[in-house]
Order: C-alpha cells, then structure tokens, then sequence
C-alpha cells in the first residue's frame, strides 16, 4: 500500500540517475528511489529541483515483495517540498499524526501544514504523554481509541512524529489497527533516527520486560531532519550516539575509527558531521534488516549491550536510565565478559571504554543503583533473544567491527562480569 502519484520526488530521481521509469516497469506506482539500487550502500546526495536549496541524502532500505522504502536524511527542508515528499507515501485520503507532549509545541503545526498542503488530505492529531514509562498497553490503546473515534479505515496512514517512544508505539498501533495500515516515521531524536525508526520493529514495554508486546511492522518512509536536534537535550543526544557506537563495534570498523576523530564535533552539532554520522548509521542499519528482517540470525547483533542494557531499564524502573545510557552499560559489560573469555584484547575493551567516555555516556552502574545479579539474570531469562530456555548474547570476537551472537559462551564469564558490576551497587549490598 503505498502511493501511486508520481510527484517531484520521481523528477528527481530522473535528474540525479539518469533514471527514467517506464509505466511497464512499475504498473501500479512510480518507486523515485528504485534507480538506488539493490545496494544500500549506494544513497543518493540529491537536490531538489528548481531555486531550492533542499538537499539530502536517501539510502534505502531494500526488502521483498515491493515494500523498501527510502529514509530521506538532511536539513533546512523546504516546507512545500516536503511536504510533498511525505503526502506521496500516504494512500489514502486520512492520516494521523501522533506525538508527546514536549514535540507537540515544537514541530506539530508544521508537520500538520506539511501533511494538508493542496487540501486533498484530512489530518487529524493526537498529543499523547512523554516518556518511557508511558510506553504501555493503556497509552497504545488511546491510539487506537483515537483511530476509532476518527473511524479512520484501512487506507488510512499514522505518522509518528518523535522519538523512540512515539515510533515504537505509533508502529505498533498501525500493525495491529485493522490488522494493519500504513505509517509514516519523523524520528526527532538521534536514537530514533539512526536505528528505532528503521527496520520496522515495533513495541510497548510490559512491567516484566521491554519491548514484550509487540510486531514487525516496517514503514512507508522515514524522514531525518535534522533540524530537529537543534532542540534536542544534550542527555538524550548522547544517548543516541551509544547506538551510533554500537555499528562501529560490530560491523564497521571504519566508522569507529571515524567516531573516535569525530566525537567532539558530534556532541557539538556539527551539522556535516552529524548528518555523515545518522547517514552511515542508517547504511548499517538497513543492510542488516534487508538481510535477516525478522531477526532470526544477523539482525540480532545489532542488539550488542542490549540484553544488558534492557536488564537495567526494567530493573532500575522505566524512565531512570535513558535506553542508550542503559545500553552503553550494556555494552561495557559485554565487551568486558568477551575480554573475561578471550575473545578480545584488552586494547578493544578500553577504546570501548574511552569511546563512551568521549561522548559523555555512563560506563558503570551508580553505588544508588537497585541493580543485582539475581535482578540482571531474572530480566534476562526472559529476553527476546532466549530460545528453547537458552539465553543468546551479542558479544565481541576478533578484531575491532566483529561479533557474534550466540549460545555458547562462558556462563561464569558472565556472572563474574555482572558481579563485577554490581558490586558496589546499594541493592546488592543490601542483598549481600
């Protein structure tokens, strides 16, 4: 279900190709960015036509049956075109548009025009609470009430406009509204626009674990402006860039070495920088969802710190930690319980360290921490990750970019390695 109106979009594909699309090639709708390629590291740096300065980057992310989809990532979008660029992904004549409260003050009014521009759209909105611990059952189902309210129908498309939060729960309500419409991601945080708003994994939390409730769901498109994070507090981007991190460690060791030379100029905003980094994250992101999208092998390592990280956000209380302060924990612990098993040198375990340290994330569990071994194992007993009562991890193996994810590993390398880190923790002492 996506649109059939060939808009500028398709013209600009055309002028930065070289590609011009013909009515056998695509019977039911013009793709603009088919002529990318099945290679997603091969993106677009396009510019719109005309007296427009509006340029950005596309890169695709390539997955079966004709549902890929662009993620468009640049800065100072011309309203009008934009505005076309996201209408051209909404079939029908409804859309929704769903945010928090903190975005809502900001970017609504303007995602509203943009969405009811030449009038052919009806557009209503929904302003739902901030926050992580409102990523539950009731908050979705206020969504849903909504569409209802609405009688929004199949042809309809909700758009999430925020960050994780929002993108997880907007997902997940349009997965299973209907028994699925279409959606539209505006991620305005880093951590949302270089990995939660892509891939299509959708969610709310349940009191036992994160992200428990939930379905793959992938959307029309994603559209990074980064203009966004102008606004962005300084603890939630830098909890984005642990995910930034997180592709370097397991898959590109290029991009490590490229964020170690960088991270001052990412935490500074530097526009250039930061659009390269998001642009790159994005590469890495959707080359592994276009290989395994159901997460059934590779994707999973892009959980790295994860399992971890998700056992301190249960166990601290949703909202305490930020997902990316939790995550960079996580992934401390990780690269700390592959050194304990040989698996890596020490030199990778401390420029870990260092990197996280760089840009201003926690590395260790603070001494008020409720955090113990039996609260570290009990949430991870229950990770999405454990098959047939076997936990799996994401750990690191070999040089600097590679991973594994796997059942096999040294179980008292782990205890040892959560012990370790919660060892001067309040709630284990209380415990102890």
């Amino acid at each position: 279900m996506r649109a059939s109106v060939l808009c500028l979009a398709s013209i600009l594909a055309d002028v930065a190709f070289g590609f011009l699309p013909s009515a056998a090639s695509s019977p039911q709708k013009s793709r603009w960015f088919s002529s990318i390629g099945h290679d997603v590291k091969i993106e677009a740096s396009a510019k719109l036509s005309g007296s427009s300065s509006s340029d950005f980057d596309v890169v695709k992310v390539d997955l079966d049956d004709g549902r890929d989809y662009p993620i468009y990532i640049g800065a100072e979008f011309d309203p009008v075109e934009a505005g076309k660029m996201l209408r051209s992904h909404v079939n029908g004549k409804r859309v929704l548009v769903v945010t928090n409260d903190r975005i809502a003050p900001l970017y609504l009014e303007k995602y509203e025009s943009m969405f009811k521009e030449g009038g052919e759209l009806q557009v209503d909105t929904l302003v739902l609470p901030d926050g992580e611990d409102e990523k539950t059952m009731d908050v979705l189902m206020t969504i849903l009430d909504k569409a209802l309210e609405l009688k929004l129908d199949r042809k309809a498309t909700f758009v999430a406009l925020g960050g994780g939060v929002i993108g997880d729960m907007v997902g997940f309500a349009a997965a299973i509204y209907q028994r699925g419409v279409n959606f539209i991601q505006v991620p305005t945080t880093v951590m949302a626009m270089v990995d939660s708003s892509v891939g299509g994994k959708t969610a709310v939390n349940h009191p036992r674990g994160k992200n428990m409730v939930g379905a793959f769901h992938q959307p029309e498109c994603v559209f990074v402006d980064t203009d966004t994070l102008k606004t962005l507090p300084d603890r939630e981007m830098q909890s984005g860039i642990a995910e930034i991190i997180k592709y370097g460690l397991i898959r590109d060791a290029d991009f490590f070495e490229w964020q170690e030379e960088n991270m001052s100029k990412i935490l500074s905003r530097d526009p250039g920088t930061l659009r390269y980094a998001i642009k790159r994250s994005c590469e890495n992101k959707a080359e592994v969802v276009k290989a395994d999208e159901l997460e059934a092998g590779v994707r999973a390592t892009l959980n790295l710190g994860h399992t971890f990280g998700h056992a301190i956000e249960n166990g601290s209380g949703y909202g305490v930690w930020l997902h990316g302060e939790a995550v960079a924990i996580g992934t401390c612990m990780a690269a700390t319980m592959s050194a304990r098993m040989g698996w890596i040198d020490e030199d990778l375990v401390k420029r870990t360290y260092d990197i996280m340290h760089a840009a201003n994330l926690p590395t260790e569990l603070p001494v008020d921490s409720p955090m113990t071994s039996e609260i570290f194992q009990s949430a991870m007993s229950i990770d999405k990750k454990v098959a047939d009562g076997q936990l799996r991890l994401i750990l690191l193996k070999g040089p600097l970019g590679n991973c594994v994810f796997t059942g096999d590993f040294d179980t008292d390398a782990m205890k040892e390695t959560i012990d370790e880190f919660v060892a001067e923790c309040a709630g284990n002492k209380v415990v102890s």
